[in-house]
């Protein structure tokens, strides 16, 4: 009898040995895979769409913007102390909701985590190409996912130590860029009023400031996949919520402050921007050459290469953890769920692989990138919505942990919900169509697993 249980034993710790995470990271590795992902300078691709919209009050929109997602860091912070493992929303579901929930928010925050990686690979690709156009994007963007997908497999302490030194390149860059806004600013003084960055270069409109909300909010989509990470981490759960938060305050606050600083250097109003679509993609870039000079430009623009790359390397991480963590649960084939010295490699390759084909397909096409950008968001909206019914369903109904806080377990994750409900229906229609297509998908999976595990 103590024989057999010695096997047994024998036979769980070599079971644990191949399915589990070494824990070596600390705060800041947390801090950096979340700026990573969600990239310092985030608001440059998208100044000018937003500032359009929101009729010139740009800072006033990521400010609101932070204030909406903190909502979700709150739900967040919560359910990593309940579940501190790896798999993020598809682990809080389970236990907030029940299994089938919990299949349903993984399987669609998998939409997010791999196709997030692919468009900031193709973002890396275009900056390339800019550069050095004798090559061509889709080269750039296959040699971007390369590299950093052997970082990663390399394992996630050595990934975060490179990934520190490209985010530490980016504040760099950015705080080049702040000082030289200023001393523009006070030798030159600015394109608009000094407080239309809040109020708008054209009248406060409300509806105009919700309505760029609805965009900004996918600038901080990232903050999240700190999450992924719990089963890594030295120091418990409590370590892992502290970063979700700071991270996103951190980020509010860098996206507030250059968004502020370009838009008094804006030499177009947001009214002209808005009838030159053409225009907005480059606003940030142009702002920043007729103001400061095109040695600047160049440097943003290499910054946002490298960033974009390693931006894809976050993404990448946290998605091969999802599947990770669903393979273990065998939501996924179990195989996912294996790991060589602490490193889920398959799931990694899984998730390289699938990232890789969609980049490089959307690299080959004129049209690629507005395929993906359209899609890449309803996913984690989505899981975010069923992470904050998770908070709901653990604290205020099934009451697990005694009384609930009214604030923290009800009024906050509904607020949550309610504004992501209001970004998926103000997304686009091929968003929605897409979400829903692979929402269906997912229930057919849930319902072919349920039928074979009561059979």
């Amino acid at each position: 009898m103590a024989e057999d249980a010695r096997g047994q034993a024998e036979v769980e710790a070599q079971v644990a040995e191949h399915t589990g995470l070494r824990r070596n990271l600390g705060f800041r590795d947390l801090v950096v895979y979340g700026l990573l992902f969600i990239a310092p300078m985030a608001p440059v691709g998208v100044f000018g769409t937003l500032d359009a919209k929101s009729h010139g009050a740009v800072a006033l929109v990521y400010l609101v913007a932070t204030v909406a997602m903190a909502f979700t860091a709150l739900s967040y912070a919560q359910m990593v102390r309940v579940a501190p493992q790896a798999g993020s929303v598809f682990t809080y579901a389970r236990k907030g909701l029940g299994e089938g929930p919990g299949f349903i928010a993984g399987w669609m925050a998998m939409l997010d985590y791999l196709l997030i990686p692919a468009v900031a690979y193709l973002f890396a690709g275009i900056a390339m190409e800019a550069l050095v156009p004798e090559v061509d994007r889709w080269v750039w963007t296959m040699i971007a996912v390369v590299v950093t997908t052997l970082l990663n497999l390399w394992g996630v302490r050595a990934a975060a130590r490179v990934g520190f030194a490209v985010l530490a390149m980016e504040i760099v860059v950015l705080l080049v860029f702040v000082v030289s806004a200023v001393v523009v600013l006070v030798r030159d003084g600015a394109q608009r009023d000094w407080w239309s960055p809040l109020t708008g270069d054209a009248g406060f409109s409300a509806a105009a400031v919700v309505g760029a909300v609805s965009v900004a909010v996918l600038s901080y989509l990232g903050f999240d996949a700190i999450a992924s990470f719990a089963e890594e981490v030295t120091g418990g759960s409590a370590k892992v919520a502290r970063a979700v938060l700071f991270c996103l305050a951190l980020a509010g606050l860098l996206f507030v402050a250059q968004t502020w600083l370009i838009a008094l250097l804006e030499p177009l109003s947001s009214a002209e921007l808005a009838a030159d679509p053409g225009a907005q993609g480059s606003a940030f870039y142009d702002a920043v050459e007729a103001s400061v000079g095109g040695w600047l430009h160049d440097l943003v623009a290499v910054s946002k290469a490298i960033g974009a790359a390693f931006a894809a390397l976050a993404g990448q991480a946290a998605g091969g953890r999802l599947l990770f963590a669903m393979g273990r649960d065998r939501r996924l084939p179990h195989v996912l769920a294996r790991t060589d010295s602490g490193v889920p490699r398959v799931a990694l390759l899984v998730s390289a692989t699938v990232t890789m084909i969609a980049a490089v397909w959307a690299a080959r096409r004129d049209d690629g990138l507005d395929h993906l950008v359209s899609v890449v968001d309803v996913g984690a909206l989505t899981a975010f919505v069923l992470l904050h019914a998770s908070v709901v369903g653990w604290f205020a109904v099934r009451r697990m942990e005694g009384p609930p806080h009214w604030f923290l377990h009800v009024v906050a994750p509904a607020l949550g919900a309610a504004i992501l409900i209001a970004v998926i229906v103000e997304a686009s229609p091929a968003a929605q169509v897409v979400g829903v297509i692979w929402l269906g998908v997912g229930l057919v999976v849930l319902a072919v697993q349920g039928t074979r595990r009561s059979a």
